[in-house]
């Protein structure tokens, strides 16, 4: 094994501390006597348990041994399967030095582990080759992640050489990309002072659009311009605005369940993390996916200056934002920023000789948003709309459409008011009651 991760050329970068490295420098030193028995037993438990907990996360199955150097495979961001990513796979010298990779890669699907086991008396990678996984609910691992995985690693393992690993990968590279971005819908951000960090989220919200009842207008418009964005014509950034528990935040999330087959990714980040924009920015912006950095709950106090640094990535500065990346936030605001008495006048007062002028700058934030949509809380009969289709989706529910919407209207009044978000939340309590009524009888 070590003879041949030493000859990895552009999938040499394995990361530190990777598994694959440490279990090839383990099978040099018992090839060459370099440790003990004892000794070369413990440093291969403690990678067969990462490998374990790598498996456990993004729940691999059957062959955890293939599943791995699959994941390394479309994990691994170098010159070239960036490249293929974008263009996918051309003619080039390069593919003489991939293909020499990828017939290494055949050779360590395919690795013989018996000598090793035989001579240390373990049976740990036999095991990895046969492994059956307990099964888990899908919010505790990347389900998404681990499908990709297995699906590719069974190709893998039925090809004959290097030339028809060269095809699998790079139509993947191609069809998902590499990396987490390849992998994964959603992402959070992290800034511990080296850099931003990107953070996979493995249990985005299922909602789709369709999940919602009514809005179809400002739905509709929502879906026109993401759809031009992802094809590539000019699109806007977009706002989403009104009244609270109305499904703005849901609307957006429900794009990356929409059409992340169709490369769509997302970027959640919030107020305090404006000042990473650039940097975000720049990380994204020469992937092959379309990006929708998402804020949620956008607004401003008076004396928070955070929306200077969005204003500015939104629309300004020396270099164009570019095409891949459109900004969607939603706001229970119209104008982002609290306005007050003392902006609406032109009074000179000691901080601000032009308060007028301030308060125009903050205000044109929100018309940096070239889509504005707006949420209104639902009148009496689209509450009772939602309420009625959102129990006929749970069968639990068996109440008479009278009952249910005089318990609709007595709930509504007790929880806030008429929208979207109540008739929910009142359908839930709903069958939750209704199911243990059905228990305890």
């Amino acid at each position: 094994m070590y003879r041949e991760t030493s000859e990895l050329l552009l999938f040499s970068d394995l990361g530190e501390n990777a598994i694959l490295t440490n279990l090839s420098d383990i099978f040099r030193d018992f090839h060459e006597n370099n440790a003990d028995k004892p000794s070369l037993i413990r440093r291969i438990y403690k990678e067969i348990k990462r490998l374990l907990n790598l498996a456990t996360k993004y729940g691999f199955d059957k062959n955890l041994w293939q599943n791995y150097l699959t994941f390394l495979l479309i994990t691994n961001e170098n010159s070239f399967s960036l490249t293929a990513e974008r263009v996918g796979a051309g003619e080039g010298t390069v593919n003489h030095f991939v293909k020499n990779d990828f017939r290494i890669f055949h050779r360590l699907f395919h690795y013989d582990f018996s000598e090793i086991e035989n001579a240390l008396g373990i049976d740990c990678f036999t095991t990895l080759t046969h492994y059956k996984a307990v099964s888990k609910s899908e919010k505790n691992y990347y389900k998404s992640v681990s499908e990709k995985v297995q699906a590719l690693s069974e190709k893998l393992c039925e090809a004959n050489d290097e030339n028809e690993i060269f095809t699998l990968v790079t139509d993947f590279y191609r069809a998902y990309g590499v990396g987490m971005f390849g992998l994964n819908r959603a992402f959070r951000i992290r800034n511990l002072g080296g850099g931003v960090e990107f953070l996979p989220i493995n249990n985005t919200d299922k909602v789709m659009l369709s999940d919602m009842v009514g809005y179809e207008i400002q739905k509709k418009a929502l879906v026109e311009n993401t759809e031009a964005f992802l094809k590539g014509i000019p699109a806007n950034n977009a706002l989403l605005y009104g009244d609270a528990g109305t499904g703005k935040s849901s609307s957006v999330k429900a794009l990356i369940n929409e059409y992340y087959d169709s490369g769509l990714r997302m970027i959640e980040i919030y107020k305090h993390q404006f000042r990473d924009l650039s940097e975000i920015i720049a990380t994204i912006k020469n992937r092959n996916y379309r990006f929708i950095i998402f804020i949620d709950d956008l607004s401003f106090e008076e004396n928070e200056l955070e929306y200077k640094f969005l204003k500015a990535v939104i629309e300004g500065g020396v270099e164009t934002r570019p095409d891949n990346i459109l900004i969607y936030a939603t706001s229970n605001r119209r104008h982002l920023i609290k306005e007050t008495w003392k902006d609406r006048n032109d009074m000179e007062f000691e901080d601000d000789l032009h308060r007028s002028d301030t308060m125009e700058e903050k205000l044109s934030l929100a018309a940096r948003f070239g889509v504005t949509i707006n949420y209104s809380a639902p009148n009496r009969k689209l509450f009772h709309d939602i309420v009625k289709e959102l129990a006929k989706r749970r069968p639990n529910i068996e109440i008479d459409e009278e009952e249910l919407l005089t318990l609709a209207n007595r709930w509504e009044i007790r929880h806030g008011g008429i929208s979207g978000r109540t008739a929910q939340q009142f359908i839930n309590y709903l069958e939750g009651r209704e199911s243990l009524k059905n228990v305890n009888s």
